[in-house]
Formats: structure tokens, C-alpha cells, sequence
């Protein structure tokens, strides 16, 4: 009996050996041959709203310089990764849905605050043990807009402000920021940035001691604010010291410029947009304007971070959201044939005379396309890769500081050019690729490869963007779109 049991506490000890190994074949089948240790097996989650633009090459740039407008367009043959991309512009309730969520932030921060009644349950500072932990807002707590006591009441209404002339009740725009945080990786990994002075140079020549020994110097982002609750940015350049020196936070009022309709152009009567143009639901499909580069990264940031927090242990094989490269922006928008414009045709009209897209023909007719403005997002057919709007409707922010050089000065493989300006560099280094042209634009600039720039803060009443996300990993073939 006592053989049995000892034969059977070698067995299961030999099948927790073989488990510990993990699954595949082991070393002892392959005569200790190297198998590789395989991970787990992971499907990436098609994102919502997104489409999948598959990896491949294009000869960036237009062939001929444009004679209208006297502009040289760099070209050059670039590959891409595969990326996923807004199938539509971010929309006017998209948008509204991040104002929302920073207005029910402070809300939640503030009925918390013993000065509005102190309701602990709206902020969780410790856990179900009572040991303390980094505090969190409770999401699951709804805020009590109908039922509210007089605490509660003063902590809504702090968030909203009453105009002194028509006494209109609405969201106070100047409390509306967002605090993120990025950290750069791309500097962490870069050699000159090593924290151990041995790995900067790896030349082991004993003439690069000095490169080794050299002080470090590193800059990075920081933000808070004020004591008169203004939002104070700074880029800190410092030896460095340690991994939190590539930790960038940022603070951005995200509230769009509703002014933007009314300072864009002159001599016009724009005053019903400026009211009504983000706030109304009549356009809540309607392409958000009046964002700054800023904002949109703003936007980008806290989707991710939504995100994420939905998707619990699969977090970790999840791209963020970002802002396409200019580079980026053109091979989607050009489709699968690698035309001038969206779609198949050179041509701005389909056989039976309807535009593809959004824009100001060359006569100056706004309405001849259906629309004196922007139109609803998706409005026109989509392209090969499945976009819309990807010419005209709004102009859209990309990642890409903006050079004349353009493409010329970056790589062949996934080109970027990127460059986060401080508050204080000069303003010509706060340019960024804007792409796709506007409702407001002739033909001759909503073609995919047309370049032009906005500065990073400038808000536009033709200025949007979209959003996408690298793939984890495109499978596809290899596409390659000549013109």
C-alpha cells in the first residue's frame, strides 16, 4: 500500500513538473532540442468606431508641383504599419462626452470635500480593511442631479456659472481642465539617456570615458495649478536622475472655443453657431471644431484611459490613442489605389453629378455640395480603406510638427517628425501638419497629399481630427499603392 501510495506521489509530482513547463512540447520529447516558451494567445478587440488600415507602401507627395498655389510637395516611397483609424471625425457629442466626464469628475472631487458635506463614498481613500491606498473617484456613485441637499446642491452648481446679462445657466468653461500624464519611452530607451553611465556608449575605446561620465541633461513637461486656479505649464531641464524624468504631466482646458465661428470671419453673422453649434443636439453628429492640437491630445489621452479601465488584465496589450502622423493621414486617405483624392476618381463629382465630399468649389458656391458649413459625420460615401470625410468637411490635426522639408526629413519606415514645443520656444516651432482640407477650401486643397499648418493652440471653426491606434500585430499582406 505504502509502494501505491508512493508511486502515486511521484506521478502527480512528475505532472506538476511537466504543468510548471508550461504547454507545447516539452524538452524531454524534443531530446533537448530549444522549443521556444510561447505566450498565452491574444486576439486584439476590433475597436469601436474604428477601421483597420492595413500595413504597405506609397509614393508619398504629389508628382507635379502645384501651379495655383505656388507649394513644392516633398515625395518620397514610405512603408507603414498597420494602424486602426476612425472610420468618421470625432463628433460634437464624442467630444462632449469628455467635457461631461471632467465636469462629473470635479463634481464627485467636490462632494467628497468636508466644505460640501464631505461624502467619503464619492472618493475612496482606503480599502475595505481601512488601510490607506491612492485615491480614486467612485464612478459607480451617481451624483444626485434631481435629489440633491443643500451640500450637495452647492457642490453641482459650483460647476456651472450664470451669464449676468441674459441670465443663461451654463458650464463654466475656465474650470474644465483635464490633468494627464504621459511618459515617454521613446527617451527612456534612447542610449544617451541610460541611467547607467556604462551602457551611453558602448564603445569601450577608453577616448568615449568622457561621453560615459558627461552629466546628463533631460527636459521634461510638468503642470499644476495656481492658487488663483490658472493653469501654470513648465518644462523642467535637469540632470538626470531617475525613470520619473521621462514622466510628462500635462493640465488642458479641453472646452472647445465656441468664438471660433465668430473670430475666423469677419464681417460675417456667425452669432447662431457660436451658440449653437457644439451645444445644440441638432449637431451633435456633427464634426467638433474650434480644438486645439493640444485639446485633441487631450482627447486622445483620457479615451485611452477610459479604455483601459474597462478592459482590466487585457490593458497591457492595448495601444493608446493617438493623433495619426501626417504620413499616416495620407496613406489611409488615399485608399486602397493611392489617388489623388478619397475616392477612385480625379474627379470632385460622380456621373450623376453629386459631390463626393464636403468643400467650396472653386466658383465659391458653399452650398452647391448640400452644406454652407460642416455636414453630419460620414455625410459622403466612404473610401477604399472604409473613411469618411477624409477630404474636406473639417481639416484634421496629425501628430506632425510641421517642416517644408516634410517626409524628406524623416524616415522611410513609419515617418514622424515630432517635436512637443515649451511654452517658451519660438512660435514657429509650435506648427503642426493639419491634412484633408474643409468645408471652407477650394478643390485644389482637399486633395490627400496637400500640406499646410495651424499653430498647436489655435483654435479653427475648420479644424477637427480623428483618432487611431497602432495594431498590436497586422497579419496582412503587404499593399502598395502607386499613384
Amino acid at each position: 500500500m505504502r509502494n501505491f501510495a508512493f508511486l502515486i506521489f511521484n506521478f502527480s509530482f512528475f505532472i506538476l513538473l511537466i504543468s510548471c513547463m508550461g504547454s507545447g512540447k516539452s524538452a524531454m520529447a524534443t531530446g533537448g532540442e530549444v522549443t521556444g516558451v510561447k505566450g498565452m494567445g491574444f486576439s486584439e478587440p476590433v475597436p469601436f468606431g474604428m477601421v483597420p488600415v492595413r500595413k504597405g507602401s506609397l509614393r508619398i507627395g504629389m508628382e507635379e508641383d502645384d501651379t495655383l498655389w505656388g507649394a513644392g510637395f516633398p515625395k518620397r516611397e514610405i512603408s507603414v504599419d498597420g494602424f486602426w483609424m476612425d472610420e468618421t471625425e470625432v463628433s460634437n457629442a464624442k467630444y462632449r462626452q469628455f467635457v461631461n466626464w471632467v465636469r462629473d469628475s470635479i463634481i464627485r472631487e467636490r462632494l467628497a470635500d468636508p466644505a460640501y458635506g464631505g461624502d467619503e463614498t464619492y472618493k475612496i481613500e482606503e480599502d475595505k480593511e481601512g488601510n490607506p491606498i491612492t485615491p480614486y473617484l467612485n464612478w459607480n456613485k451617481v451624483i444626485p442631479w434631481r435629489k440633491a441637499n443643500e451640500d450637495e446642491q452647492r457642490a453641482i452648481e459650483s460647476v456651472y456659472v450664470i451669464h449676468p446679462i441674459d441670465g443663461t445657466k451654463m458650464l463654466d468653461a475656465s474650470q474644465m481642465n483635464y490633468r494627464y500624464e504621459i511618459y515617454d519611452y521613446v527617451a527612456a530607451a534612447q542610449r544617451r539617456y541610460r541611467l547607467n553611465p556604462e551602457e551611453r556608449d558602448l564603445n569601450t575605446d577608453a577616448s568615449h570615458d568622457a561621453v560615459r561620465n558627461r552629466e546628463v541633461i533631460i527636459s521634461k513637461d510638468t503642470a499644476w495649478i495656481d492658487d488663483d486656479g490658472k493653469i501654470v505649464r513648465q518644462t523642467i531641464t535637469r540632470p538626470l536622475s531617475g525613470p520619473w524624468d521621462f514622466l510628462n504631466t500635462y493640465i488642458v482646458n479641453i472646452f472647445p472655443d465656441t468664438t471660433c465661428w465668430v473670430n475666423d470671419f469677419q464681417n460675417a453673422d456667425n452669432e447662431r453657431y457660436m451658440k449653437l453649434y457644439f451645444n445644440n443636439p441638432a449637431y451633435d453628429d456633427y464634426p467638433v471644431v474650434g480644438v486645439t492640437w493640444e485639446q485633441a491630445n487631450a482627447f486622445c489621452a483620457w479615451r485611452t484611459n477610459f479604455l483601459l479601465k474597462g478592459l482590466g488584465g487585457m490593458a497591457k496589450q492595448i495601444q493608446r490613442y493617438r493623433l495619426p502622423t501626417e504620413i499616416e493621414w495620407e496613406y489611409a486617405a488615399r485608399g486602397k489605389s493611392g489617388g489623388a483624392f478619397p475616392w477612385e476618381t480625379g474627379e470632385v463629382k460622380s456621373d450623376k453629378n453629386c459631390f463626393y465630399a464636403n468643400f467650396k468649389p472653386d466658383r465659391g458656391n458653399y452650398t452647391e455640395d448640400g452644406s454652407l458649413i460642416t455636414s453630419k459625420c460620414g455625410g459622403f460615401s466612404a473610401n477604399s480603406n472604409g473613411l469618411y470625410d477624409m477630404a474636406g468637411n473639417v481639416a484634421e490635426w496629425t501628430s506632425t510638427v510641421y517642416t517644408e522639408a516634410g517626409v524628406e526629413s524623416m524616415s522611410d519606415m513609419n515617418p514622424e517628425l515630432r517635436y512637443n514645443a515649451a511654452k517658451e520656444d519660438p512660435y514657429r516651432l509650435k506648427k503642426k501638419s493639419v491634412r484633408g482640407g474643409s468645408w471652407k477650401d477650394p478643390e485644389s486643397m482637399i486633395r490627400s497629399a496637400w500640406r499646410t499648418y495651424e499653430y498647436q493652440n489655435q483654435p479653427r471653426s475648420y479644424i477637427g481630427f480623428r483618432c487611431v491606434r497602432s495594431m498590436v500585430n497586422d497579419n496582412s499582406k503587404q499593399q502598395s499603392k502607386k499613384k
